[in-house]
Formats: structure tokens, C-alpha cells, sequence
């Protein structure tokens, strides 16, 4: 009887170990299935959270974009101000994200505060400035000299025997330069350290080329564009040419791959200038022609726009090209328009403000005087319109969408744009 209690006993002891070693399994198994549920509901609700972040920024980046695309500020407050030094002054140009000064005594890089970077004296009587890229020259008009300057200050000077009419640079410091001798005209060239190539390109009125009017280096330096005039049957007339340095312009004589002269019958072409390495454009009395060397051996005319009414002014940037013209009859007396490189109009807008100046930086146009601004966007919207009680020769994009750097000739402001009023 006790040998019988004794195995009643141990077979109940092993089905109780049986259970404990299922159970244990059943539980292990369960929990990992609770692992694993608590884990997708935990990517689940991260993806939801990630969705709802990127939902709430697209829709404030969309409101801040309309916010700075359509809002109009009539007011400004002003961030900080900067003194000049003082001395003669010429005038200021972009130069990368900063600005070039230049007078008859000098040049200065100032940085987005207004602070000199260098400083380079010089006398010139007539001093003229050009920007490329990284790269800007001043010559001395009907003088000798070109100083060549990069964002690091002079880093070669030109000497010319005959005076200087016209000059232009490259984004990697070339430049050519148009020289008036009495029977005729020369385009030189320069290394970027002041030294003479051997290039030159001779023009005559009354010659095959014409009288060089204008000239515009392609930003690597490989192509030059010149507006020309030339005698055609007793009358003066324009042409367009370009001519091309690179080594697949030696097959060409006088490396002159393009010559338009059909477009400007009975017209002058007073302006010319390369865009980018692609485009380039020529301005005449009254038409705008938009070009496209993609052919280097064969550039095209891609559009030319006729301008029936007196062009007043014309400007450009690398992405935009601006004209402002008469507009006769009605209470605006002005229409800017504004182009892209290959010759589609952005917009046209009608206007009567008194400008004096007119620029073109990133997406905005700027027309202003000695004491007022406006500022339209690439829609063609009115962004800003306000006066300064301070002189004004130059205005431009600053380190923010609604703020601005606003120079004259002895100082420097940054201005945030503001729903009204105005404050020092």
C-alpha cells in the first residue's frame, strides 16, 4: 500500500511537472507575440507622428511662401546701419553675395554688413566697373589701366599704349577691352593677372567687321560677343558677332563663328551681354534679340522681340533679363518687362513711379531714386513701396526674404520690411 502511494505520488509529482513545462511554453509563445505586436503598434504610431510633423511643415512652408510671395509692406524698421569711409564715389555693383565700390580713387569689397574686406587705391579720371562670377575689373575710360580684383582683392593690373573704350570680364578673370586708335579700333586681351595675350581682333567703320559699339566675355572666357556698326550703302547699320577661343575655334578664320546683321536693318545695337555660358542677349533701338551658342561654331537666334516704344532702360542677371519702355496714352506712363534667357516674357506690368534706377537680384526687381524704392516679385506683384529719409544709390536681396540692404554713398543699412509705419 505505501509502495502504491508512493507511485501514486510520483506520477502525480511528474503530470504536475508536465503542466508547469507547457504552461511555461504557452506563456513564452504569447509574449513574444505581445513583443511583437507592441512593436508594430510603436512603428505604427511613429509613421502617424512623422506623417503629421511632414503634413504641418509643407503646410507651413506654403504659407510662409505665400506669405512672402503675396504679402505688400509699405514700412520698414532698420537693423543695423553702417558708416562708409568716405572719398569720391562712382558707383556700386553686385559682386557675388556682396558688393563692389568704386570711385576715382579706388575700389573696396564690402561684405552683407557693410564692413570692408579690402581696400585698393587707384586714380582713374573715369572709372568704369564689370562684374563676372568671381571676378570684376575697373578700367580707366580713355585711360591705360584695367585693375582685375577677385573676392580676395587685386590680383593684376593692365597697361594699355592706346585708350580704353569699352572693357568686360570673365568669371575666371579674363577681359578684353575695346582701344581707340584714330584710323581704327582693337580688341585686346588679358590674362587675369594683367598680362597681354596674343589675341587681338582689329575693326574698322568703314571695314568687313564694323566699329565695335559693345563686348561681352562668356563667363569662361571662351566667347565674345560684340555689338559692331558698320556703312551699309551710306547708312549706318548693326550687327551682332560672336567669336570663339576655344580650341575649336582655330578651325574658323578670325574665330568669328556668328554673324547677324539681317535682324538690325536700318538699327543700331547700343548693348550686348552673355547671360551664362549658354545664352546672351543684344539690345538695339528697338528690339531685344535673345541667343543660344549650344552650337559653339554655329550660335542661333533664338527670339527677337520688337520694342515699338522708346526703351528707357535695360537690365539684367544671369536668369532674367528687364526692360522698361515708354508707354504711351493712359495714367502710367512706363511697362517693365521682364524675361527669361530664352526669350519667354515672366510678366509686363504698367507703372507711373519716377525711378531712376533698376535692377534685377534673385527673384526681384528693384526700381528706385535718391529716396524711395519698389520691389516686385517674378509674378509681377508689388512687394514693397516706400520713401527713406536717408540717400539711396543702390538696393538689394538681404540675409532674409523680407529685409534688404539699402546702400548710398557714405552708408550702409539693412532694412526689415514691415506691415507699416517706419522707425530709426
Amino acid at each position: 500500500m505505501s509502495e502504491w502511494n508512493s507511485m501514486n505520488r510520483e506520477i502525480k509529482k511528474n503530470q504536475l511537472r508536465s503542466q508547469i513545462v507547457q504552461n511555461s511554453g504557452n506563456k513564452d509563445e504569447s509574449s513574444e507575440e505581445i513583443i511583437k505586436k507592441a512593436r508594430s503598434k510603436v512603428k505604427k504610431k511613429r509613421f502617424r507622428i512623422s506623417l503629421v510633423v511632414l503634413l504641418v511643415l509643407a503646410a507651413g512652408g506654403i504659407g510662409a511662401f505665400e506669405y512672402f510671395s503675396l504679402y505688400h509692406y509699405t514700412g520698414y524698421g532698420v537693423v543695423w546701419s553702417k558708416e562708409l569711409n568716405e572719398g569720391s564715389y562712382e558707383g556700386y555693383l553686385n559682386f557675388g553675395s556682396n558688393l563692389l565700390k568704386y570711385s576715382k580713387d579706388g575700389a573696396s569689397y564690402l561684405d552683407s554688413q557693410g564692413k570692408e574686406v579690402w581696400i585698393q587705391s587707384y586714380e582713374m579720371k573715369s572709372p568704369k566697373a564689370v562684374v563676372n562670377g568671381e571676378y570684376a575689373a575697373v578700367a580707366d575710360l580713355q585711360g591705360n589701366s584695367i585693375y582685375i580684383f577677385n573676392k580676395a582683392g587685386n590680383v593684376g593690373v593692365a597697361t594699355t599704349v592706346l585708350p580704353i573704350v569699352k572693357a568686360t570680364v570673365s568669371s575666371q578673370g579674363v577681359v578684353a577691352a575695346v582701344l581707340e586708335e584714330s584710323t581704327a579700333n582693337y580688341i585686346y586681351f588679358f590674362k587675369q593677372d594683367g598680362s597681354a595675350l596674343d589675341v587681338k581682333i582689329k575693326a574698322l567703320l568703314g571695314g568687313d567687321s564694323g566699329y565695335p559699339v559693345d563686348i561681352s566675355l562668356s563667363p569662361d572666357g571662351t566667347q565674345l560677343m560684340g555689338a559692331y556698326a558698320y556703312l551699309k550703302n551710306g547708312t549706318l547699320n548693326g550687327r551682332v558677332a560672336f567669336h570663339n577661343f576655344a580650341e575649336i575655334g582655330k578651325s574658323v578664320p578670325d574665330r568669328l563663328v556668328g554673324g547677324f546683321d539681317e535682324p538690325y536693318d536700318s538699327s543700331l545695337v547700343a548693348q550686348v551681354h552673355f547671360l551664362d555660358d549658354t545664352y546672351a542677349c543684344a539690345f538695339s533701338d528697338n528690339s531685344v534679340s535673345f541667343y543660344s551658342t549650344k552650337n559653339a561654331l554655329s550660335p542661333e537666334l533664338v527670339k527677337q522681340i520688337p520694342i515699338k516704344e522708346q526703351i528707357k532702360s535695360v537690365f539684367y542677371s544671369r536668369k532674367y533679363v528687364g526692360l522698361i519702355v515708354d508707354n504711351p496714352g493712359g495714367e502710367n506712363p512706363y511697362r517693365l518687362d521682364i524675361y527669361r534667357p530664352d526669350g519667354k516674357q515672366v510678366f509686363s506690368k504698367v507703372f507711373q513711379y519716377p525711378y531712376t534706377n533698376a535692377d534685377i537680384d534673385g527673384n526681384h526687381v528693384f526700381l528706385y531714386n535718391e529716396n524711395s524704392c519698389r520691389v516686385y516679385n517674378m509674378s509681377g506683384r508689388l512687394k514693397f513701396s516706400g520713401t527713406f529719409d536717408f540717400p539711396v544709390t543702390k538696393i538689394r536681396n538681404g540675409r532674409f526674404p523680407n529685409t534688404l540692404i539699402v546702400t548710398g554713398p557714405q552708408n550702409m543699412k539693412e532694412i526689415r520690411l514691415q506691415i507699416g509705419g517706419q522707425y530709426q
